[in-house]
């Protein structure tokens, strides 16, 4: 490929679903002060959509200003709950008291993803899955976050689809990939347009 994709995050599971999709790239982890920046959003009342878009493309701006010949994809998800964001759990009881607030109820997750080339960003999008939580018991939650702490530390809203989490919701409106943190398939789609990969 004559333009290298390097992925601009350190989440694994991004990685992952790029390699399962057999996408040639390279990851660079940017520093990003990911609290100051959405702070400073939340200050403006800014909507979610663009607080994710935003980190997602700092994240693809600062490899880009290294990087400036590369295609850098920036990625970031927030959890949106009736109108409040809510971030990575500090700790196994911050962890049960999003699940416990979140139980019975829908919240959304949006998943941004932003492309810079040449220190500009050429390509961006953010993915929407509305999702329902079941009504689960306190036992259940508190075991559930006891079982998995060390796994949901790393995740919006204290659960991950892709393990047990899954029991705790009765429903999905939205793609599966948005619920992993990448909007792979409109990703997928840009770069076949750009010859990136292979149609």
């Amino acid at each position: 490929m004559s333009v290298p994709l390097l992925l601009a995050s350190g989440s694994e599971i991004r990685s992952q679903l790029l390699r399962n999709a057999a996408v040639p790239f390279d990851v660079r982890v940017p520093r990003v002060d990911e609290d100051q920046i959405k702070s400073a959003l939340l200050a403006e009342n800014a909507a979610p959509r663009d607080i994710a878009d935003t980190l997602a493309e700092w994240k693809a701006r600062r490899i880009s200003e290294r990087a400036p010949e590369a295609m850098v994809l920036g990625c970031d998800q927030v959890l949106d709950f009736e109108g409040q964001l809510l971030s990575k759990p500090a700790s196994p009881e911050e962890a049960l008291v999003q699940l416990q607030r979140m139980r019975g109820k829908r919240h959304m997750l949006l998943s941004a993803a932003v492309i810079y080339e040449g220190g500009k960003p050429v390509w961006r999008h953010v993915g929407q899955v509305r999702l329902r939580m079941r009504d689960s018991s306190d036992t259940y939650l508190e075991s559930y976050v006891r079982r998995n702490w060390d796994s949901i530390r790393h995740a919006v809203g204290g659960y991950k689809l892709e393990e047990e989490g899954v029991r705790l919701f009765s429903a999905i409106d939205g793609d599966y990939f948005n619920v992993l943190g990448i909007p792979l398939l409109e990703l997928l789609n840009y770069l076949v347009l750009r010859g990136v990969i292979d149609q």
